[in-house]
């Protein structure tokens, strides 16, 4: 295939999309291999810019196919380096990982089961009737999901919100607990 990239083949206006051609198919494999072999982020991307910078100019290559072969390594390397200069200037990409995010602000439940003293806790959860406190503790103390304390209860996970919901409302009514929580 070398062979057809002479000078006068790749001058010729006739030859224009064929000889285009026999340089894609003798050279992108090379230069894909040259920017995966040199870490580019996205070799196809980049292969594609060369032989779309190589086109235009394609009439204008002297030296056959050494010279070809020369023109488009020197613009694959042009775009290497541009490739590597916007990776350095690019801020690192980090997976995201949920339990490192200190962002997540605790319920008001929470923070007011955190200010009391342990032995406040279970005198107000001993004003509940049964369900609710059993509830209550299984999900605030305890720490289970809605799924998880139904299952627990054998109940399904809509009377477990109800039981939570009368629960916390009547704990709210209560004074001691007011002077816990935020205005």
């Amino acid at each position: 295939m070398t062979d057809a990239l002479t000078d006068e083949s790749l001058r010729d206006p006739d030859s224009g999309s064929s000889a285009f051609g026999v340089v894609y198919r003798t050279y992108a494999s090379q230069v894909l291999g040259y920017f995966k072999a040199r870490g580019a982020e996205d070799p196809e991307a980049a292969m594609q810019e060369v032989f779309l910078s190589v086109l235009p100019r394609l009439n204008s290559v002297n030296g056959g196919s050494a010279g070809l072969r020369t023109f488009i390594f020197s613009v694959a390397h042009a775009r290497m380096v541009d490739d590597h200069r916007r990776q350095s200037r690019t801020p690192a990409r980090l997976p995201f990982e949920p339990e490192l995010d200190g962002r997540e602000n605790p319920s008001a439940e929470a923070e007011a089961l955190e200010r009391m003293a342990p032995g406040e806790i279970v005198g107000l959860l001993e004003s509940l009737q049964d369900e609710q406190r059993e509830v209550l503790s299984l999900r605030l103390v305890a720490g289970l999901t809605v799924e998880q304390t139904a299952e627990t209860m054998g109940k399904s996970a809509g009377a477990v919100k109800q039981l939570q919901r009368r629960g916390i409302l009547k704990l709210r009514e209560a004074a001691a607990v007011k002077e816990y929580l935020r205005p």
